[in-house]
Protein backbone atom coordinates (compact mmCIF):
# COMPACT_ATOMS: atom_id res chain seq x y z
CA UNK A 1 0.00 0.00 0.00
CA UNK A 2 1.32 3.63 -0.80
CA UNK A 3 2.50 5.43 2.05
CA UNK A 4 0.33 8.15 3.44
CA UNK A 5 2.03 11.29 3.54
CA UNK A 6 0.94 12.73 7.33
CA UNK A 7 -1.34 15.72 6.19
CA UNK A 8 0.84 18.95 7.96
CA UNK A 9 -1.66 21.30 9.76
CA UNK A 10 -0.94 24.89 8.31
CA UNK A 11 1.06 26.45 10.87
CA UNK A 12 4.09 23.27 10.23
CA UNK A 13 3.49 23.72 6.18
CA UNK A 14 3.99 27.71 6.11
CA UNK A 15 6.09 28.59 8.86
CA UNK A 16 7.36 32.07 9.24
CA UNK A 17 10.82 31.99 8.05
CA UNK A 18 13.61 32.88 9.81
CA UNK A 19 16.84 34.32 7.85
CA UNK A 20 19.32 31.95 8.63
CA UNK A 21 22.84 33.58 7.92
CA UNK A 22 23.17 35.44 11.46
CA UNK A 23 25.95 38.09 10.43
CA UNK A 24 24.27 39.35 7.45
CA UNK A 25 21.19 39.93 9.10
CA UNK A 26 21.62 41.77 12.38
CA UNK A 27 18.92 44.17 13.30
CA UNK A 28 19.96 47.01 15.55
CA UNK A 29 18.08 46.85 19.18
CA UNK A 30 16.60 49.90 18.43
CA UNK A 31 14.81 49.07 15.45
CA UNK A 32 12.99 46.03 17.19
CA UNK A 33 9.46 47.83 18.03
CA UNK A 34 8.28 47.94 21.51
CA UNK A 35 11.53 47.30 23.76
CA UNK A 36 11.28 49.23 27.46
CA UNK A 37 13.81 51.65 26.98
CA UNK A 38 15.08 50.27 30.45
CA UNK A 39 15.60 46.65 28.85
CA UNK A 40 17.08 48.57 25.98
CA UNK A 41 19.99 50.14 28.24
CA UNK A 42 20.95 46.78 29.71
CA UNK A 43 20.74 45.25 26.41
CA UNK A 44 23.88 47.69 25.71
CA UNK A 45 25.47 47.38 28.91
CA UNK A 46 25.64 43.73 28.08
CA UNK A 47 27.42 44.75 24.86
CA UNK A 48 24.30 43.73 22.52
CA UNK A 49 23.72 46.64 19.94
CA UNK A 50 22.11 44.25 17.55
CA UNK A 51 19.64 40.96 17.54
CA UNK A 52 20.27 37.68 15.59
CA UNK A 53 17.15 37.22 13.16
CA UNK A 54 15.69 35.08 15.51
CA UNK A 55 15.70 37.35 17.95
CA UNK A 56 14.27 39.80 15.86
CA UNK A 57 11.21 38.45 14.82
CA UNK A 58 10.19 35.99 18.13
CA UNK A 59 10.79 39.07 20.66
CA UNK A 60 7.77 41.66 19.04
CA UNK A 61 5.86 38.47 18.76
CA UNK A 62 5.52 37.44 22.40
CA UNK A 63 5.32 41.17 23.27
CA UNK A 64 2.68 41.61 20.90
CA UNK A 65 0.51 38.73 22.50
CA UNK A 66 0.88 40.54 26.01
CA UNK A 67 0.28 43.75 24.53
CA UNK A 68 -2.93 44.74 26.67
CA UNK A 69 -1.28 43.66 29.93
CA UNK A 70 -0.54 40.33 30.57
CA UNK A 71 -3.86 39.14 30.99
CA UNK A 72 -5.08 39.83 27.67
CA UNK A 73 -3.52 39.06 23.92
CA UNK A 74 -4.09 41.77 21.19
CA UNK A 75 -7.56 42.47 21.24
CA UNK A 76 -8.72 40.72 23.75
CA UNK A 77 -7.91 37.75 22.48
CA UNK A 78 -6.09 34.64 23.77
CA UNK A 79 -2.68 34.79 22.75
CA UNK A 80 -1.45 32.27 19.99
CA UNK A 81 1.35 29.52 21.01
CA UNK A 82 4.81 30.00 19.72
CA UNK A 83 7.31 27.69 18.42
CA UNK A 84 10.74 28.60 17.39
CA UNK A 85 13.12 26.35 15.59
CA UNK A 86 16.39 27.56 15.47
CA UNK A 87 19.64 26.26 15.59
CA UNK A 88 21.98 26.33 18.69
CA UNK A 89 23.58 29.82 18.89
CA UNK A 90 21.21 31.31 17.52
CA UNK A 91 20.01 33.67 20.28
CA UNK A 92 17.08 31.92 21.06
CA UNK A 93 17.19 32.33 24.95
CA UNK A 94 17.48 36.04 24.73
CA UNK A 95 14.31 35.88 22.39
CA UNK A 96 12.19 34.94 25.64
CA UNK A 97 14.49 36.43 28.49
CA UNK A 98 13.73 39.93 27.02
CA UNK A 99 10.09 39.64 26.65
CA UNK A 100 9.37 37.99 29.75
CA UNK A 101 11.22 40.79 32.06
CA UNK A 102 9.64 43.24 30.11
CA UNK A 103 5.71 41.57 30.12
CA UNK A 104 6.36 41.11 33.80
CA UNK A 105 7.98 44.88 34.67
CA UNK A 106 4.73 46.16 36.52
CA UNK A 107 3.62 43.20 37.63
CA UNK A 108 2.35 44.22 41.63
CA UNK A 109 2.20 40.86 43.81
CA UNK A 110 4.57 38.18 43.02
CA UNK A 111 3.20 35.06 41.35
CA UNK A 112 4.98 32.51 39.33
CA UNK A 113 3.99 33.65 35.94
CA UNK A 114 6.67 32.25 33.93
CA UNK A 115 8.43 28.78 34.04
CA UNK A 116 11.36 27.77 31.46
CA UNK A 117 11.54 24.12 31.50
CA UNK A 118 14.83 22.80 30.88
CA UNK A 119 16.36 19.00 30.33
CA UNK A 120 19.23 19.32 31.85
CA UNK A 121 21.18 20.98 35.15
CA UNK A 122 23.96 22.88 33.32
CA UNK A 123 21.47 24.49 30.65
CA UNK A 124 18.77 25.50 33.56
CA UNK A 125 21.99 27.16 35.03
CA UNK A 126 22.78 28.96 31.88
CA UNK A 127 19.39 30.13 31.17
CA UNK A 128 18.41 31.61 35.09
CA UNK A 129 21.98 33.63 34.67
CA UNK A 130 20.52 35.09 31.53
CA UNK A 131 17.03 36.11 33.57
CA UNK A 132 19.44 37.49 36.10
CA UNK A 133 21.19 39.94 34.00
CA UNK A 134 17.70 41.19 32.63
CA UNK A 135 15.59 41.18 36.04
CA UNK A 136 18.62 42.94 37.94
CA UNK A 137 17.23 45.67 39.83
CA UNK A 138 13.85 45.40 38.65
CA UNK A 139 12.12 43.77 41.92
CA UNK A 140 11.62 40.35 39.71
CA UNK A 141 12.90 36.97 41.54
CA UNK A 142 14.21 34.65 39.36
CA UNK A 143 14.44 31.19 41.37
CA UNK A 144 16.44 28.13 39.86
CA UNK A 145 15.28 24.58 40.75
CA UNK A 146 17.63 21.56 39.56
CA UNK A 147 18.08 19.79 42.86
CA UNK A 148 21.74 21.04 43.29
CA UNK A 149 20.31 22.50 46.74
CA UNK A 150 18.73 20.42 48.82
CA UNK A 151 14.20 20.03 48.43
CA UNK A 152 14.00 21.87 51.16
CA UNK A 153 16.13 24.52 50.74
CA UNK A 154 14.43 24.87 47.34
CA UNK A 155 10.97 25.10 48.93
CA UNK A 156 12.12 28.15 50.97
CA UNK A 157 13.04 30.26 48.02
CA UNK A 158 10.13 29.59 46.11
CA UNK A 159 7.77 29.86 49.07
CA UNK A 160 7.63 31.62 52.12
CA UNK A 161 4.66 31.25 54.93
CA UNK A 162 2.75 33.97 56.37
CA UNK A 163 -0.26 34.20 59.06
CA UNK A 164 -2.86 34.92 55.81
CA UNK A 165 -1.38 31.62 53.88
CA UNK A 166 1.70 31.35 51.47
CA UNK A 167 2.96 33.85 49.26
CA UNK A 168 5.13 33.22 46.48
CA UNK A 169 8.88 34.25 46.14
CA UNK A 170 9.41 33.88 42.72
CA UNK A 171 8.30 35.19 39.45
CA UNK A 172 10.30 33.40 37.04
CA UNK A 173 11.12 29.76 37.84
CA UNK A 174 13.64 27.90 35.78
CA UNK A 175 13.47 24.56 36.50
CA UNK A 176 14.52 20.61 34.99
CA UNK A 177 11.47 18.20 34.78
CA UNK A 178 12.01 15.85 37.88
CA UNK A 179 12.79 18.40 40.31
CA UNK A 180 9.90 20.80 39.37
CA UNK A 181 7.24 17.56 39.30
CA UNK A 182 8.48 17.01 42.88
CA UNK A 183 7.87 20.50 43.84
CA UNK A 184 4.49 20.48 42.16
CA UNK A 185 3.65 17.56 44.15
CA UNK A 186 4.83 17.88 47.44
CA UNK A 187 6.04 21.81 48.00
CA UNK A 188 2.71 23.34 50.13
CA UNK A 189 1.98 26.78 48.29
CA UNK A 190 3.97 26.48 45.37
CA UNK A 191 1.15 27.18 43.07
CA UNK A 192 1.37 27.44 38.97
CA UNK A 193 -2.58 28.91 38.98
CA UNK A 194 -1.44 32.40 37.60
CA UNK A 195 1.36 30.83 35.16
CA UNK A 196 1.14 33.19 32.00
CA UNK A 197 3.94 31.34 30.18
CA UNK A 198 5.42 28.20 30.10
CA UNK A 199 8.99 28.08 28.17
CA UNK A 200 9.97 24.75 26.89
CA UNK A 201 13.75 25.28 26.16
CA UNK A 202 15.36 22.01 23.94
CA UNK A 203 11.74 21.13 22.99
CA UNK A 204 12.45 18.05 21.05
CA UNK A 205 14.17 16.49 24.24
CA UNK A 206 11.68 17.63 26.67
CA UNK A 207 8.28 16.44 23.90
CA UNK A 208 9.97 12.57 24.60
CA UNK A 209 8.34 9.94 26.56
CA UNK A 210 10.53 10.96 29.73
CA UNK A 211 8.61 14.50 30.10
CA UNK A 212 5.08 14.56 28.52
CA UNK A 213 4.03 13.30 32.17
CA UNK A 214 6.49 16.32 33.74
CA UNK A 215 4.27 19.25 30.60
CA UNK A 216 0.82 17.58 31.74
CA UNK A 217 1.46 18.06 35.42
CA UNK A 218 2.55 21.16 34.94
CA UNK A 219 -0.79 22.21 32.88
CA UNK A 220 -2.60 20.01 34.70
CA UNK A 221 -1.77 22.40 38.12
CA UNK A 222 -1.82 25.72 36.21
CA UNK A 223 -5.30 24.82 35.66
CA UNK A 224 -6.26 24.24 38.68
CA UNK A 225 -9.03 26.19 40.74
CA UNK A 226 -7.45 27.31 43.90
CA UNK A 227 -9.67 26.49 46.97
CA UNK A 228 -8.15 27.98 50.07
CA UNK A 229 -9.56 31.56 50.51
CA UNK A 230 -10.47 32.22 47.13
CA UNK A 231 -8.73 35.06 46.58
CA UNK A 232 -8.13 33.86 43.54
CA UNK A 233 -12.09 33.26 41.92
CA UNK A 234 -10.77 36.65 40.14
CA UNK A 235 -9.43 34.76 37.33
CA UNK A 236 -11.23 31.66 36.44
CA UNK A 237 -9.01 29.87 34.11
CA UNK A 238 -10.71 27.87 31.33
CA UNK A 239 -9.26 25.35 28.99
CA UNK A 240 -9.04 27.32 25.18
CA UNK A 241 -12.17 26.94 23.44
CA UNK A 242 -15.20 29.72 21.67
CA UNK A 243 -15.29 33.13 24.15
CA UNK A 244 -18.99 32.57 25.39
CA UNK A 245 -20.85 35.01 27.51
CA UNK A 246 -19.61 32.93 30.53
CA UNK A 247 -16.26 32.87 29.94
CA UNK A 248 -15.44 36.49 29.06
CA UNK A 249 -17.63 37.61 32.41
CA UNK A 250 -14.19 37.55 33.97
CA UNK A 251 -10.81 38.23 32.79
CA UNK A 252 -9.06 35.08 31.24
CA UNK A 253 -5.75 34.39 32.53
CA UNK A 254 -3.86 32.63 29.38
CA UNK A 255 -1.38 30.35 29.47
CA UNK A 256 0.88 30.29 26.59
CA UNK A 257 3.09 27.90 25.21
CA UNK A 258 6.69 29.03 24.15
CA UNK A 259 8.86 26.02 22.38
CA UNK A 260 11.95 26.72 21.79
CA UNK A 261 14.43 23.95 19.84
CA UNK A 262 17.46 23.28 17.65
CA UNK A 263 15.37 20.83 15.69
CA UNK A 264 11.86 20.97 16.83
CA UNK A 265 10.46 18.08 15.25
CA UNK A 266 8.22 18.72 12.80
CA UNK A 267 6.47 15.64 13.63
CA UNK A 268 2.33 16.75 14.46
CA UNK A 269 1.81 14.14 16.12
CA UNK A 270 4.15 14.57 18.67
CA UNK A 271 2.95 18.46 18.55
CA UNK A 272 -0.18 17.40 19.04
CA UNK A 273 0.54 15.94 22.25
CA UNK A 274 1.48 19.20 23.54
CA UNK A 275 -2.30 20.60 22.81
CA UNK A 276 -0.94 24.28 21.36
CA UNK A 277 -3.33 26.73 20.83
CA UNK A 278 -3.06 28.30 17.00
CA UNK A 279 0.07 28.26 17.25
CA UNK A 280 3.03 30.05 15.04
CA UNK A 281 6.56 28.93 13.85
CA UNK A 282 9.26 30.43 13.23
CA UNK A 283 12.20 28.52 11.63
CA UNK A 284 15.54 28.70 10.54
CA UNK A 285 16.28 25.44 10.33
CA UNK A 286 15.29 24.37 6.46
CA UNK A 287 17.06 23.26 3.52
CA UNK A 288 17.88 25.79 0.77
CA UNK A 289 18.39 24.57 -2.73
CA UNK A 290 20.81 26.83 -3.90
CA UNK A 291 23.28 26.55 -6.66
CA UNK A 292 26.12 27.07 -6.24
CA UNK A 293 25.55 24.47 -3.16
CA UNK A 294 26.64 26.56 -0.42
CA UNK A 295 23.24 26.02 2.30
CA UNK A 296 22.23 22.97 1.27
CA UNK A 297 21.98 21.01 4.00
CA UNK A 298 21.79 17.73 1.62
CA UNK A 299 25.73 18.26 1.41
CA UNK A 300 26.33 15.47 3.73
CA UNK A 301 27.18 12.58 1.39
CA UNK A 302 29.91 10.08 2.17
CA UNK A 303 31.09 13.02 4.76
CA UNK A 304 31.79 10.14 7.19
CA UNK A 305 33.17 7.02 7.53
CA UNK A 306 32.37 4.55 9.67
CA UNK A 307 34.36 1.49 11.06
CA UNK A 308 34.86 -1.36 8.69
CA UNK A 309 33.78 -3.89 11.52
CA UNK A 310 30.51 -2.44 12.06
CA UNK A 311 27.73 -4.16 11.46
CA UNK A 312 24.35 -1.58 11.88
CA UNK A 313 20.65 -2.68 12.50
CA UNK A 314 17.29 -0.75 13.84
CA UNK A 315 14.91 -2.27 15.53
CA UNK A 316 11.32 -0.68 15.12
CA UNK A 317 9.30 -0.33 18.29
CA UNK A 318 6.64 1.75 20.56
CA UNK A 319 7.48 3.67 23.84
CA UNK A 320 6.36 0.49 25.78
CA UNK A 321 8.63 -2.18 24.33
CA UNK A 322 12.17 -0.37 24.45
CA UNK A 323 13.23 -1.58 27.65
CA UNK A 324 11.81 -4.95 27.32
CA UNK A 325 13.74 -5.13 24.12
CA UNK A 326 17.51 -4.17 26.07
CA UNK A 327 16.10 -6.88 28.57
CA UNK A 328 15.71 -9.39 25.95
CA UNK A 329 18.98 -8.49 24.27
CA UNK A 330 21.20 -8.99 27.33
CA UNK A 331 19.54 -12.06 28.70
CA UNK A 332 17.98 -13.90 25.95
CA UNK A 333 20.69 -12.88 23.20
CA UNK A 334 23.51 -12.89 25.60
CA UNK A 335 24.98 -8.94 24.68
CA UNK A 336 27.91 -8.30 26.51
CA UNK A 337 30.15 -5.36 27.24
CA UNK A 338 27.34 -3.35 25.99
CA UNK A 339 27.65 0.85 25.16
CA UNK A 340 23.58 1.74 25.80
CA UNK A 341 22.72 5.48 24.63
CA UNK A 342 19.68 7.62 26.38
CA UNK A 343 18.65 11.32 24.84
CA UNK A 344 19.56 12.25 28.39
CA UNK A 345 20.36 12.11 32.12
CA UNK A 346 16.75 11.56 33.62
CA UNK A 347 16.07 8.76 31.08
CA UNK A 348 19.66 7.18 31.79
CA UNK A 349 19.13 7.04 35.24
CA UNK A 350 16.04 6.14 35.19
CA UNK A 351 16.60 3.03 32.82
CA UNK A 352 19.75 1.83 34.91
CA UNK A 353 17.72 1.83 38.15
CA UNK A 354 14.83 0.07 36.29
CA UNK A 355 17.61 -2.58 35.12
CA UNK A 356 19.06 -3.23 38.20
CA UNK A 357 15.35 -3.35 39.53
CA UNK A 358 14.86 -6.41 37.15
CA UNK A 359 18.18 -7.87 38.23
CA UNK A 360 20.36 -10.53 36.32
CA UNK A 361 22.65 -8.01 34.34
CA UNK A 362 25.44 -6.32 35.85
CA UNK A 363 25.10 -2.85 34.99
CA UNK A 364 26.16 0.71 35.72
CA UNK A 365 25.48 4.86 34.86
CA UNK A 366 28.01 6.55 33.42
CA UNK A 367 26.63 9.93 33.81
CA UNK A 368 27.22 13.67 34.94
CA UNK A 369 25.80 12.96 37.92
CA UNK A 370 28.78 11.27 39.04
CA UNK A 371 31.57 12.56 40.39
CA UNK A 372 34.75 12.09 37.83
CA UNK A 373 36.85 9.58 40.02
CA UNK A 374 33.33 7.30 40.02
CA UNK A 375 32.79 7.43 36.39
CA UNK A 376 37.05 6.08 36.29
CA UNK A 377 36.15 3.66 38.35
CA UNK A 378 33.49 2.63 36.44
CA UNK A 379 35.00 2.81 33.08
CA UNK A 380 37.76 0.18 34.55
CA UNK A 381 35.24 -2.24 35.68
CA UNK A 382 33.31 -2.18 32.20
CA UNK A 383 36.44 -2.70 30.52
CA UNK A 384 37.80 -5.24 32.83
CA UNK A 385 34.44 -6.98 31.85
CA UNK A 386 33.25 -6.50 35.37
CA UNK A 387 29.90 -5.12 33.99
CA UNK A 388 27.69 -5.87 30.83
CA UNK A 389 25.68 -2.43 30.02
CA UNK A 390 26.85 0.76 31.06
CA UNK A 391 24.17 3.41 30.22
CA UNK A 392 25.16 6.59 29.49
CA UNK A 393 24.35 10.13 27.52
CA UNK A 394 25.81 11.47 24.54
CA UNK A 395 27.15 14.15 27.06
CA UNK A 396 29.57 11.71 28.99
CA UNK A 397 30.39 9.59 25.95
CA UNK A 398 32.00 12.36 24.05
CA UNK A 399 35.10 11.14 22.74
CA UNK A 400 35.80 8.64 25.22
CA UNK A 401 37.74 5.87 24.41
CA UNK A 402 36.15 2.67 25.90
CA UNK A 403 38.00 -0.31 25.23
CA UNK A 404 36.31 -3.74 24.03
CA UNK A 405 32.84 -2.49 23.55
CA UNK A 406 31.29 -5.29 21.54
CA UNK A 407 27.65 -3.51 21.19
CA UNK A 408 26.76 0.00 20.69
CA UNK A 409 22.72 0.05 21.64
CA UNK A 410 21.03 3.51 20.76
CA UNK A 411 18.18 2.98 23.20
CA UNK A 412 16.73 6.41 22.18
CA UNK A 413 17.35 7.17 18.57
CA UNK A 414 20.02 9.83 18.05
CA UNK A 415 18.42 13.23 16.42
CA UNK A 416 21.54 13.88 14.23
CA UNK A 417 23.85 12.28 12.08
CA UNK A 418 26.80 13.26 14.08
CA UNK A 419 25.56 11.70 17.17
CA UNK A 420 24.64 8.85 15.55
CA UNK A 421 27.83 8.38 13.72
CA UNK A 422 30.20 9.61 17.05
CA UNK A 423 27.80 7.06 19.36
CA UNK A 424 28.09 4.17 16.96
CA UNK A 425 31.95 4.90 15.90
CA UNK A 426 32.75 3.80 20.04
CA UNK A 427 32.41 0.10 18.96
CA UNK A 428 34.60 -1.60 15.88
CA UNK A 429 36.99 0.20 16.63
CA UNK A 430 41.19 -0.47 16.02
CA UNK A 431 39.74 -2.92 13.37
CA UNK A 432 37.49 -5.14 15.32
CA UNK A 433 34.34 -6.20 15.21
CA UNK A 434 31.09 -4.49 16.69
CA UNK A 435 27.39 -4.18 15.96
CA UNK A 436 25.15 -0.96 16.47
CA UNK A 437 21.54 -1.65 17.42
CA UNK A 438 19.20 1.27 17.35
CA UNK A 439 15.63 1.41 19.25
CA UNK A 440 13.67 3.43 16.53
CA UNK A 441 10.05 4.35 17.25
CA UNK A 442 7.78 3.62 14.45
CA UNK A 443 6.49 7.33 13.99
CA UNK A 444 10.13 8.27 13.81
CA UNK A 445 11.46 5.34 11.29
CA UNK A 446 11.13 7.36 7.96
CA UNK A 447 13.04 10.37 9.23
CA UNK A 448 15.98 7.79 11.29
CA UNK A 449 16.23 6.49 7.81
CA UNK A 450 16.41 9.85 5.67
CA UNK A 451 19.22 11.03 8.10
CA UNK A 452 21.51 8.02 7.26
CA UNK A 453 20.53 8.12 3.70
CA UNK A 454 21.48 11.69 3.36
CA UNK A 455 24.49 10.72 5.16
CA UNK A 456 25.15 8.16 2.57
CA UNK A 457 25.01 5.41 4.80
CA UNK A 458 22.98 2.36 3.37
CA UNK A 459 24.22 -1.06 5.30
CA UNK A 460 21.86 -0.82 8.18
CA UNK A 461 19.64 -3.91 8.23
CA UNK A 462 15.87 -4.11 9.94
CA UNK A 463 16.59 -6.63 12.60
CA UNK A 464 12.68 -6.64 14.06
CA UNK A 465 11.76 -8.35 17.31
CA UNK A 466 8.49 -10.24 17.86
CA UNK A 467 6.54 -9.44 20.49
CA UNK A 468 6.25 -13.25 21.61
CA UNK A 469 9.86 -13.15 22.73
CA UNK A 470 9.44 -10.31 24.81
CA UNK A 471 6.56 -12.24 26.14
CA UNK A 472 8.55 -13.64 28.70
CA UNK A 473 9.80 -10.88 30.35
CA UNK A 474 6.97 -9.20 30.85
CA UNK A 475 5.82 -10.30 34.53
CA UNK A 476 9.37 -9.60 36.17
CA UNK A 477 9.40 -6.47 34.01
CA UNK A 478 5.78 -5.31 36.12
CA UNK A 479 7.06 -6.29 38.83
CA UNK A 480 10.28 -3.97 38.53
CA UNK A 481 8.47 -1.27 37.79
CA UNK A 482 6.62 -1.58 40.90
CA UNK A 483 9.53 -1.47 42.85
CA UNK A 484 11.37 1.39 41.10
CA UNK A 485 7.67 3.45 41.42
CA UNK A 486 8.39 2.83 44.90
CA UNK A 487 12.12 3.69 45.52
CA UNK A 488 11.01 6.75 43.40
CA UNK A 489 8.49 7.99 45.64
Amino acid sequence: SPQVQPFLPQWLAQPKRVQKRIKDNLCPIRDVPGIHPRLLKKLQMNGIESFFPVQAEVIPAILQSASNGYLMGRGGYRPKDICVSAPTGSGKTLSFVIPIVQVLLDRVVCHVRALVVLPTKELAQQVSKVFNVYTDGTGLKVVLITGQKSFAKEQEMLVQKKVTGYCSLADIVVATPGRLTDHINQTPGFSLTQLRFLIVDEADRMIDDMHQNCLNQIVKAAFQVENDSGSNMLFQRTKPGPVTAATSCSPQLPLQKLLFSATLTQDPEKLQQLDLFQPRLFTSVYSEKSRDGTETEQDTNNKYTLPEGLSQCYVPCDLNSKPLLLLYFMLKMKFTRVLCFTNSREASHRLFLLVQAFGGVTVAEFSSRLPPNERQRTMKEFEQGKLQLLISTDATARGIDVKGVNYVINYDAPQFIRTYIHRVGRTARAGEAGFAFSLVLRIQERRFLRMLRDAGIQDIKKHPVKGNSLKPLVQQYEGALCKLEKTVK
